[in-house]
């Protein structure tokens, strides 16, 4: 990947501009339109394609398919995303639609990070969709991350109610997303391969976007249409330790097994295809050679980075601080890339205070400028590349040498608002809270740091 645009923003002189361009272009190589032509299976000789998915790019995804499918091959289907999440028609579309051609793939959208009405919906009529397909239909699958909480379908036993109660506890928890999913496959009608299982014996061929630390496609989104290796007894343990309750009825299911997922090796996978179309490594690496054309070195630390946020932060700004000084093994001037899936355990307010605003990027961005203390010569952007950090409005935030600095003058203490997780509050009147917008895909996160 190469570009014109790099050299309109000078690292030294527009660090913010370079960082936010950097992160961009990230975004930009997870986008489906730019890489979904070339894992298209071929339409099938007799019988039907129904499009099915879900996550935060589903809507993208679905766009991607409907551009790029045959106009005169048969194409039918139902996607769900989160809200605000449908991008502007491409011009390819707008052009057809001009024409009178309607689109063929249904996209709704639903509730994100916690479940409502509209994804339990949205996954009854997928799973009623898949019934009395043939061997010689295809099911082609879009997933990509939020996938888990916008497909949702719960587990005999399991209201709507408790699986959004038990969701804000495993967010609350500090849970990975690998436990967070292992619990979720197991509680659901849906996930965890089961949705493949209802296709048969129809072909799938699952397109996916990876959000995930090493691009397991059985944790993107629950798997939905994928092997599952863990088993009733991870989950259980899993709700242990994190000591989150369910009814006894499914517990005693968990129990006994009666909530297993279908595993590897079993025959309904047969002839079945997974494709990752984008990952977080191939973002890292498009704007490592953007840095580089503009005269940086660059440096992927890994796109697997887990943790509490904060610390993370705290191990970056070790980094950061030791290239600054010309201490360390990353050579000035430079960028210093990762990427990931850390955590936030959130704590809970103070009696009478507000609880905080903010979400993984925000957190990092927090204990790295803790950790920085007003490191000369040290920029950074933290940013989810949904565009969405938690809840908020916000993608991410920055970091510069004056932040805290800065942050004092507006009479904000860093250790108060990571104390309250309030990474919003803190950023938000310094002006430094990165704002995008839905970028309609998602790689997870997006980090990096600018030595000067």
């Amino acid at each position: 990947m190469t570009s014109t645009k790099t050299r309109a923003f000078d690292p030294a002189q527009q660090p913010k501009a370079f960082l936010r361009h950097l992160f961009d272009v990230a975004v930009k190589r997870a986008l489906p339109l730019e890489n979904t032509a070339a894992y298209l299976p071929v339409p099938p000789r007799s019988g039907r394609t129904i499009v099915i998915g879900a996550g935060k790019a589903g809507g993208s995804m679905a766009q991607a398919v409907e551009a790029l499918w045959p106009q005169d091959a048969p194409l039918q289907g139902l996607v769900v995303t989160r809200y605000h999440h449908i991008p502007p028609l491409p011009d390819s579309l707008k052009a057809q639609s001009l024409k009178g051609f309607k689109q063929r793939i249904e996209i709704i959208e639903a509730a994100h990070p916690v479940p409502d009405a509209a994804g339990l919906q949205a996954s009854e009529r997928m799973l009623a969709m898949v019934q009395g397909l043939t061997a010689d239909d295809l099911v082609l699958c879009l997933i990509s991350g939020g996938g888990s909480a916008l497909l949702t379908l719960p587990a005999d036993g399991l209201t709507l109610a408790d699986k959004q109660r038990i969701n804000k506890a495993l967010l609350r928890s500090g849970a990975n997303i690998s436990e967070m999913n292992c619990v979720r496959k197991h509680l659901s009608r849906i996930k965890g391969g089961r949705l493949a299982a209802a296709c048969a014996p129809a072909r799938v061929v699952t397109l996916t976007i990876s959000d995930v630390p090493g691009d397991d496609p059985s944790i993107i989104a629950s798997g939905p249409t994928v092997p599952d290796a863990t088993t009733c007894a991870d989950a259980l343990a899993i709700l242990k330790r994190y000591r989150i309750d369910l009814p006894a009825a499914v517990l005693a299911q968990l129990a006994s097994g009666v909530l297993e997922t279908p595993k590897p090796g079993d025959a309904l996978f047969n002839g079945h295809e997974v494709q990752m179309t984008a990952t977080p490594q191939q973002s890292l690496e498009a704007a490592a050679l953007e840095a580089r054309a503009a005269g940086l070195k660059a440096y992927i630390l890994s796109d697997e980075m887990e943790g509490e946020s904060r610390e993370v932060g705290k191990v970056h700004a070790a980094l950061a601080r030791a290239a600054a000084r010309g201490t360390g093994a990353f050579e000035k001037p430079c960028v210093i890339l990762s990427g990931g899936e850390t955590t936030v355990s959130v704590r809970p307010p103070h009696e009478g205070a507000a609880p905080g605003r903010g979400g993984r990027a925000g957190e990092f961005c927090m204990g790295l400028a803790l950790a920085l203390q007003g490191q000369g010569g040290v920029y950074a952007l933290a940013a989810d590349t949904d565009g969405i950090d938690g809840v908020e409005d916000n993608a991410g935030a920055f970091v510069a040498p004056d932040t805290l600095a800065r942050a004092e003058a507006e009479g904000l203490k860093v250790d108060d608002h990571l104390d309250r997780n309030d990474a919003y509050g803190y950023f938000s009147p310094l002006g430094d809270l990165v704002v995008t917008g839905p970028t309609y895909t998602n790689v997870n996160d997006f980090r990096a740091l600018l030595i000067l």
